[in-house]
């Protein structure tokens, strides 16, 4: 069974799985391994710091398979956008914030227009821009998402129907092909992975996180603000993140506003990171990260998550028939 959806289709790839555009983890090196294992690879743009593009972008590039880039549109400019452009990607992947001023250049420049949503208004809007691809984005997901988001089991279905032909991605809790299986059943397209693929040999993560990862369980992430006012990072409050444990979240849980009004706890956070007391980053996880048990290359990643959800959806169609 050959698991081909419109999002495969659409972009030319053989199985319905992208890589989550990670910032610090997905650089070109692991979007061009995943576009090889027959995945779109989508490097990690964030902000859009141009130096960091211009080192990690034609890596990417040079595989000649489909692969895009993601961006932050709270934190990007238009410029960083027409830069990453420039290197030829099939597509772009705009996340938290206003895709809008984005949109026109990419769709000039030829590439898919990729919206990451966390509510229904954002699905909403997102349709509204002209997205060729929704990507339906659950709690369960590591990394930052909505601070009153959803389950991804039962957002991925209403994004699916609010959609109507447009397809749709299911992001949160998916680290192995039985996940993959799932979006597919709940009406998704295919399945946009992050923290499985933060533990491979591609991935730009310090090895310390990945440490964490493949040794974590679902039960110790947390979805928190704490870690980023902390850190003074300028995220939008109306996002939070789910990491793995941090001595500061059992310091500051509940005492957000405090902390956020005290200068000294935060320049303590800074010399606890400068002094090793701390990691630099938190260790950004979703709570499918029990899962991950090894540090595999990322292409054969890609081929094992397929069959994986090849095999899944072939019991299921086989149950309760003799």
């Amino acid at each position: 069974m050959t698991l081909s959806t419109r999002f495969t289709r659409m972009f030319g790839v053989r199985h319905p799985i992208a890589l989550a555009p990670m910032g610090g983890s997905a650089g070109g090196e692991l979007a061009a391994a995943v576009s090889r294992g027959g995945g779109l690879g989508l490097v990690g743009g964030g902000s859009g710091e141009r130096a960091w593009l211009a080192r990690e972008l034609p890596i990417a590039a040079g595989s000649g398979l489909p692969w895009g880039v993601g961006f932050l549109c709270w934190a990007a400019e238009v410029t960083a956008v027409e830069q990453a452009l420039e290197y030829g990607p099939a597509a772009v992947m705009l996340s938290f914030g206003d895709p809008a001023p984005f949109v026109g250049p990419v769709r000039d420049a030829g590439a898919a227009v990729i919206v990451q949503v966390t509510d229904v208004a954002e699905a909403r809007r997102a349709v509204a821009v002209g997205a060729d691809v929704i990507v339906a984005q659950g709690t369960e997901s590591g990394g930052h998402g909505a601070r009153r988001g959803r389950s991804t089991l039962p957002f991925v279905p209403v994004v699916a129907d609010l959609a109507g032909p447009i397809p749709v991605l299911a992001a949160g809790g998916i680290a192995d092909g039985r996940g993959v299986a799932a979006a597919l059943a709940l009406g998704a397209e295919g399945a946009l992975i992050g923290t499985r693929f933060q533990a491979t040999a591609e991935a730009l993560a310090d090895p310390a996180a990945v440490e964490s990862i493949v040794r974590g369980s679902g039960q110790d992430t947390e979805r928190t603000s704490v870690l980023d006012i902390a850190r003074e990072s300028p995220w939008p409050r109306t996002y939070t993140a789910r990491t793995l444990g941090h001595p500061y979240l059992d310091r500051w849980r509940g005492r957000e506003a405090e902390l956020a009004a005290d200068p000294g706890a935060r320049a303590e956070y800074r010399a606890d990171v400068a002094r090793g007391a701390v990691p630099a980053l938190p260790v950004w996880a979703g709570e499918a990260v029990d899962l991950v048990t090894d540090v595999p290359r990322a292409a054969d990643l890609v081929g094992a998550l397929a069959a994986q959800a090849e095999e899944a959806l072939g019991r299921a169609g086989r149950t309760g028939k003799d």
